[in-house]
């Protein structure tokens, strides 16, 4: 959620412009975002997002809310270190890592997203698209991956 308001590059969003671009339900927002001034990280209005404790959550907390374990190969979309903006940073081995999509243009071991319309939703979204293959690397990366994301995310999250 916090991370397509970061895409979004506004605060002028509605709910609903989540909801729509997240491909979930306005109630779905709704909770969401009230989870996240629960826990400090969106402010008190629900529209600007603390990239600080969001940073700090992502780097250090998210492989510990969301393990991510790869599963058999599928067809399906690239995440991960086998996307972008990773993928160019590394020299890719064996390891391929998908979201199962059968529009899908690669064959790799599947990686479970953090919520079910996130492939589709970051087909129609280049910018969120992005931030969530380093969430993916921060997830399931090795050491250098890892930090080469935590790069990657600081550098986006450093111009919301």
């Amino acid at each position: 959620m916090l991370l397509k308001i970061i895409a979004l590059k506004n605060n002028n969003w509605r709910n609903i412009d989540l909801a729509y671009g997240l491909i979930i339900s306005p109630s779905e927002v709704s909770e969401a975002l009230n989870r996240c001034k629960i826990t400090k990280l969106i402010d008190s209005e629900k529209k600007i997002v603390h990239i600080n404790a969001l940073t700090e959550f992502l780097i250090f907390g998210l492989k510990y809310v969301f393990p991510a374990q790869p599963g058999p190969i599928v067809r399906g979309m690239p995440t991960a270190h086998s996307a972008s903006p990773i993928k160019e940073k590394i020299s890719l081995g064996n390891d391929t890592y998908v979201w199962q999509d059968p529009d899908g243009s690669e064959r790799g071991q599947i990686i479970e997203p953090l919520y079910k319309t996130i492939p589709q939703a970051s087909r129609n979204d280049p910018s969120f698209y992005e931030l969530m293959v380093i969430v993916d690397t921060i997830r399931i990366g090795r050491a250098r991956e890892v930090q080469i994301a935590i790069e990657e995310l600081n550098k986006r999250l450093r111009n919301a």
